[in-house]
Order: structure tokens, then C-alpha cells, then sequence
């Protein structure tokens, strides 16, 4: 039988949520509504960049600028993407308006999730794995509405498993990143610089496939080379396994064989 968890209101808590059920529901009638939306510290995957910038009709470097900031946070050696609050009264989402999030679906992973925080286990060769924690703060007053949900529903309801696969792949290369991989001054290292654009800049990363030296390098079997030319979520793959190739010398990509 399913465990329910029931925590007091006011209380910021987080637990593993395995089979059981947690109550929550988000909308206009509920009294604390956009109230997450102002100044909000917010990580952005780089899925959520395409998804966004898609969205709004602009270039990856157009979206990095406008709308991001770069902050070293959990991880020491490489920097996180953020989401750049606007200046106005109570710093609220550049996309809030008066009728709620106007990129709403494209919202942010991390604002479909919650209150789940999906953890992700498994690599490119072993099985996803994901175990789902629930975070409850205590000025959210949408955990005391009755709707109740199983981790599976919340996940099928929010449109979340679109992002699964690449959000699993990008936490294998977080993983990677942690092992400070680019030496005493992570942040100078021109190869920081080069994984930083194959993860958030698709457009600038397409560029360097097509127009340097890359092709010759790497071996990249036609049919893939055509879907990368039109998609951006094939580039962001592609991007991964050349990231654990150039960083990690490990992964699916292979180096072409060099003649004399």
C-alpha cells in the first residue's frame, strides 16, 4: 500500500519519496501564486536552454545574454547557467505576467518538477535509474491542497519525461565536470570554455562542427550528421559524447585514425 506523507505547514523538508504519495497542487486560486516566480535562484539544464530560446525565437548566444547569468555553485570547477531574475519591483521571472508564466510550455524543468527533485542514476551503458525526493517549503502553500499524486503521475502530468533522458546524460557529464577534470584554474582552461559551449551554446557549437576541423577528427556516421544539422537536441547528444571524448577520453564518439 502506497505510504502518504503528511508534514506540517511552515516547515522546509525534503524526503525520499520511493512508492508512496504526496499531496500538492499549483493555481491562481491558491494564495502564494508566482510567489516562487520572484527572485528565484534558479539552474537552468541545457535542454531547458533549447527548449526556451526555441520558444522566444532566439539564437542560444541571444538567450545566454538576455536571460542567464553564470554562477559557480555545488560544483567548484564548472560553472552553472542560471536564471536571470528582471529589475523590476521583487526581481519576479522575466516571463511572469499577469496571467501566470508566459512560457509555460517551455517552462524550466526545475519549475515542472516541484516539488519532486528527481535524482538520476545509471550512465549512457546502464540502465536510467530515477528516485524521486519531495521538497516542501514552507511559504508554499500548494502542499496543504488535497490533489494527491504518486511521483509516476506527477512526472506523466508536468511533461517531464521529454527531459529525462537528456537530463540523465547531463548529469553523467556533472559528474564527470566534479572530478576537476580541467586542472588548478578550471575556470582558465580554454577545454572549460569549449564544454561550456557544446553544453549551452548550440549554435555556436554547430559552427564548429561544420566550419573547423572537427569532422576530421571525429568520426560521425552521416545519418547522425544530418540530424544535427536541424536538430538541436541531436547536437546537445552529440555534444555529450564529444564532451566525455575530449574531456574524459571515454564515450561512444571515436577519433578518426590519423595518416601519415
Amino acid at each position: 500500500m502506497p505510504q502518504y506523507h503528511h508534514i506540517p505547514g511552515g516547515e522546509n523538508t525534503r524526503f525520499l519519496l520511493g512508492d508512496g504519495k504526496f499531496q500538492f497542487a499549483c493555481h491562481s486560486g491558491v494564495a502564494c501564486y508566482t510567489r516562487c516566480c520572484h527572485n528565484a535562484d534558479m539552474y537552468l539544464y541545457p535542454y531547458d536552454i533549447i527548449r526556451l530560446k526555441d520558444r522566444l525565437g532566439l539564437t542560444s548566444e541571444e538567450f545566454l545574454a538576455q536571460h542567464t547569468i553564470t554562477a559557480i555553485r555545488e560544483n567548484p570547477y564548472f560553472p552553472n547557467v542560471m536564471l536571470k531574475m528582471s529589475d523590476k519591483p521583487g526581481h519576479p521571472c522575466s516571463f511572469l505576467s499577469h496571467n501566470g508564466c508566459g512560457v509555460y510550455p517551455d517552462r524550466p524543468y526545475s519549475c515542472r518538477a516541484y516539488p519532486l527533485e528527481p535524482a538520476f542514476s545509471g550512465n549512457g551503458e546502464n540502465p536510467r535509474s530515477i528516485h524521486c525526493y519531495v521538497a516542501r517549503h514552507g511559504h508554499c502553500l500548494g502542499h496543504q491542497e488535497e490533489r494527491e499524486w504518486t511521483a509516476v503521475q506527477w512526472i506523466q502530468d508536468q511533461e517531464m519525461e521529454a527531459y529525462h533522458e537528456l537530463n540523465a546524460r547531463w548529469a553523467q557529464i556533472d559528474s564527470l565536470f566534479r572530478q576537476n577534470t580541467f586542472g588548478e584554474k578550471p575556470l582558465e582552461n580554454p577545454a572549460l570554455k569549449m564544454a561550456y559551449m557544446a553544453s549551452y551554446n548550440m549554435d555556436t557549437f554547430r559552427r564548429f562542427i561544420f566550419d573547423s576541423s572537427f569532422l576530421s577528427r571525429y568520426e560521425v556516421p552521416p545519418r547522425r550528421l544530418e540530424a544535427v544539422r536541424d536538430s538541436d537536441t541531436e547536437l546537445l547528444l552529440l555534444g555529450f559524447d564529444w564532451i566525455l571524448r575530449f574531456v574524459g577520453a571515454q564515450g561512444p564518439l571515436e577519433e578518426r585514425q590519423m595518416t601519415e
